[in-house]
């Protein structure tokens, strides 16, 4: 412990050559700076509590430097004096975590027209591009990265990513994910064979889209020539799966599962080679229980293959217990009037008891991988559905963890450290350590005691850049959803 609290006291603004802070918010445009509480380039957290996203004991009364858009210095609380070209913000009572590292979400929604108590509406339903309120939603519930799991407008988000990046518009830094690889009925064209896979992933590539994801109704042909394209251009491959079962994937070497274990179709009486079963996986969870063999089989060989996991509890959680509690004001608030309406709707809705059941197996078996060594990745899937707004569902994702079993250290570290490590990128963000990238998270309260703190957002850093959670989400009032 000793040695750790040295390293974290250690000053390490000179061991980087990165571009000062006060470039990095000239660089942004007024269309962002209007969302900004802090911009200067020196801000000192003074007396916070630390939660480092490692899993380890948070650190009581500390002051964080920010200098340069990194983190320079953790050191013992302290009032500081005032100095020119320095924000000293007094918070106490208050903590620091890293920004969340959103590894299932979206900027798109759902939109389901006349959407009837019965469960009917006017079809199609359809995909939307939020290119205006997501990005916004995000970044002020405390989302610094995302992973664009499956794209409906890859062109489009790529615009947007870059569009963030060269400071045009406020939002979370992306890593975007190509167009759904499917063989079935989707709003992306459907895949005609193994060649059409390895063009489409080599065409999404060249165009700077970092991973790929495979969809209900691949072949597993088709995923072959997928994974080994995208392994061949050193990029990877997700699969929100049903024709290809979870075994028959590890041994094709893809990367990431996403939704848990709640996909997985080897055990569903009707499941035919390369063709989705009726149940699309209920079955199998619902017959594989923690400890049984066909769990420790699975789970052994995820972990051989170093396959990730990816939790998104809350899009099941949304259809069960969820459903019986108001959401919060801010969440409804953010919704365009007839994706208000469709909630409503939607919550009126019975609730099928089994739904309840399989959410808390896919908790035990996620908690089983956990344990036995699996990369445990974390994401809320939001598509509008059931109140799943963007950023809002990555924080109750957090929540949803701990109810799972995780402690709220270990479910902070699932939506962090662990999402940076999937990318890549844990030598700059993910968690709180002198020389990262100040992508960071100021909550009142202690959500290492109280996970739902993680909701009382009062700043985020992202780029040592402080935004102004209430202005951007004052910003999107009524308007995610709009088409």
């Amino acid at each position: 412990m000793n040695a750790r609290i040295v390293s974290l006291l250690c000053v390490a603004a000179s061991a980087w050559s990165g571009p000062a802070i006060a470039q990095r918010v000239d660089r942004l445009g007024p269309q962002v700076r209007k969302y900004l509480r802090v911009d200067t380039p020196e801000v000192i957290l003074e007396h916070v509590e630390v939660i480092d996203g490692t899993g380890a004991a948070p650190l009581a009364d500390r002051n964080v430097r920010i200098s340069a858009g990194k983190i320079a210095a953790i050191l013992p609380g302290a009032d500081e004096l005032p100095r020119d070209g320095a924000t000293i913000l007094d918070l106490r009572g208050r903590s620091v975590l890293p920004g969340i590292v959103g590894m299932h979400d979206h900027l798109f929604y759902l939109a389901q027209p006349d959407l009837r108590p019965d469960g009917s509406l006017e079809r199609p339903a359809f995909f939307v591009e939020t290119r205006f309120s997501a990005p916004r939603l995000y970044l002020a519930n405390g989302v610094t990265t995302i992973r664009t799991v499956g794209a409906v407008e890859p062109g489009t988000d790529l615009k947007i990513r870059d569009d963030i990046e060269r400071g045009v518009v406020p939002g979370p830094h992306l890593h975007v994910t190509g167009p759904y690889l499917d063989g079935g009925n989707h709003s992306n064209p459907r895949l005609s064979g193994p060649e059409d896979a390895r063009q489409t992933v080599a065409y999404w590539a060249d165009r700077g889209v970092t991973s790929f994801k495979a969809y209900k109704n691949i072949t597993r042909e088709e995923l072959r020539a997928a994974v080994e394209e995208a392994h061949k251009r050193g990029l990877k491959v997700t699969g929100h799966l049903c024709s290809v079962t979870y075994e028959e994937a590890s041994a094709i070497g893809i990367d990431n599962l996403e939704h848990g274990f709640f996909v997985n179709t080897a055990l569903d009486p009707d499941k035919k080679p390369d063709a989705c079963s009726s149940s699309g996986g209920d079955f199998t969870l619902e017959h594989m229980a923690p400890g049984s063999p066909q769990a420790e089989q699975l789970i052994s060989t995820l972990i051989r293959h170093r396959i990730a996991i990816t939790s998104t509890l809350v899009s099941t959680a949304a259809s069960v217990a969820d459903r019986r509690t108001p959401l919060r004001a801010a969440v409804l608030e953010a919704m365009a009037p007839h994706l208000r309406e469709a909630y409503d709707v939607w919550r009126g809705r019975p609730v099928s008891p089994a739904t309840g059941a399989l959410l808390r197996r896919e908790m035990e078996l996620e908690r089983a991988f956990v344990a036995a060594g699996g990369l445990l990745l974390a994401g809320p899937d939001p598509v509008g559905i059931g109140g799943n707004l963007p950023g809002f569902g990555d924080q109750r994702q957090l929540e949803l963890l701990v109810e799972a079993g995780f402690a709220p250290l270990e479910a902070i570290r699932i939506a962090t450290l662990n999402g940076a490590n999937f990318l890549g990128v844990q030598d700059r963000i993910g968690s709180i350590a002198v020389g990262k990238q100040a992508d960071l998270v100021v909550v009142k309260g202690d959500p290492a005691a109280r996970i739902a703190e993680v909701e009382n957002v009062e700043i985020v850093f992202k780029d040592g850049a402080g935004y102004d959670p209430k202005r951007l989400l004052d910003s999107v009032k009524g308007r995610y959803g709009e088409y």
